[in-house]
């Protein structure tokens, strides 16, 4: 018989086990990356993850015979339904033994949880911030997860879900670029050259990890207001904006952030970061008392980058700026000197120019994720 317990978040025991669950479904599997247990707890934490701050978040535990096999985690996000003038529920944080009646106990739980608060469409796995990998891998497995940018799952995830009458919604497709293969077109350095010489907009490059750090605010705004047009977007409150930001701000490195200017505006943003997924791996989640040590060291030996968020403002798109940001992430890899190849993590396929624009870069299809939708009506 399985049982779903409701995780109360003030219980450490219950908190542990939530949290604990996948490192014990993934201990054997040599693609799996490990959160930074600092990072798993914080979804949890009520008082310091901005998201509880306006919406309604419960996470579950599926047991049998007192043994943890499944989590799921059913959130209510206000803001986009309020924006977007819906009614949906979100499912993440899904993990679960290969049974299907251990999966549909949890998506009973989560659709009984939304059909309760009046909501009509459950979707996912879509997070509690814009920093929450979207959808199930459904293509690339035998790939090492990029940090924990990107879900990672097991096989066996789609035919579960699927096999709860969930329907694709959307695919975000991850790009390979082989550093040797990458090229920067003529047209796009014609263009970055004609920007450049009429002085509309310039690229901002930054000395030091202080001056990136003096410009989060002004890169903070351009972030939210970058993807206003996109599937995923609501508008987030100036404590999530921070939370994004000071996250962003930890790992980077001055040298791979570029941010686009017009006067003393940031209309455009490139964020890139050494990947350091295999210094993760042996951490298993710890940052002491060694696991710190190996990531900082990992930022020096990684021969692979990843392109995890690229914007512009809607009303500066058209005028050169994307043109300029692919210019800057060619240089960028041409001129570090460490980097084998990039990735370029979840380009939904809804955004069809920047699909294309990555083909034209020599950038090769590797991971699919997908995002589900089922009407509970």
């Amino acid at each position: 018989m399985i049982e779903i317990v409701k995780i109360n978040t003030e219980n450490k025991s219950q908190a542990r086990r939530f949290v604990d669950l996948p490192y014990r479904l993934y201990k054997d599997c040599p693609q799996w990356v490990p959160p930074l247990h600092v990072d798993a707890y914080m979804y949890l934490n009520r008082k310091k993850h901005p998201f509880h701050e306006h919406s309604n978040v419960d996470f579950f535990l599926a047991v049998r015979d007192g043994k943890d096999v499944g989590r799921i985690a059913a959130i209510e996000n206000k803001p986009f339904n309020q924006y977007h003038k819906t009614k949906k529920a979100d499912f993440y944080f899904f993990d679960c033994e290969n049974d299907m009646e251990v999966a549909k106990a949890l998506f009973k739980t989560v659709f009984d949880w939304a059909h309760g608060r009046g909501l009509n469409i459950v979707m996912g796995p879509k997070g509690m911030g814009p920093l929450d990998g979207y959808g199930v891998l459904v293509f690339g497995q035998e790939h090492r997860q990029t940090m924990t940018m990107l879900n990672y799952n097991y096989s066996y995830y789609q035919s579960l879900i699927e096999a709860q009458d969930f329907e694709k919604e959307v695919d975000f497709v991850s790009c390979f670029l082989p550093a040797d293969k990458f090229r920067i077109p003529e047209r796009v350095e014609r263009i970055t050259q004609r920007v450049m010489e009429r002085g509309g907009l310039k690229v901002k490059k930054f000395k030091n990890k202080r001056e990136l750090v003096s410009w989060a605010p002004r890169i903070g705004k351009a972030y939210n207001d970058a993807f206003v047009n996109n599937w995923e977007y609501y508008p987030l409150t100036p404590r999530e904006i921070d939370f994004v930001v000071s996250n962003i701000m930890t790992v980077a490195d001055h040298r791979l952030i570029k941010i686009i200017t017009h006067g003393d505006d940031v209309v455009g943003f490139l964020f890139a970061f050494h990947d350091v997924s295999a210094a993760m791996q042996r951490a298993r989640g710890r940052l002491f008392p060694f696991g710190l040590i190996d990531i900082l060291l990992e930022l020096k030996r990684t021969d692979k980058v990843s392109v995890n968020g690229m914007g512009i403002l809607p009303e500066f798109q058209g005028h050169g700026g994307n043109a300029m940001l692919y210019s800057e992430m060619g240089h960028t890899l041409l001129d570090f000197k460490q980097f084998v190849h990039v990735e370029m993590t979840q380009v939904a396929e809804t955004t069809e120019q920047m699909r294309a624009d990555l083909k034209n870069l020599n950038g090769v299809e590797y991971k699919n994720h997908r995002v589900y939708r089922k009407s509970i009506a």
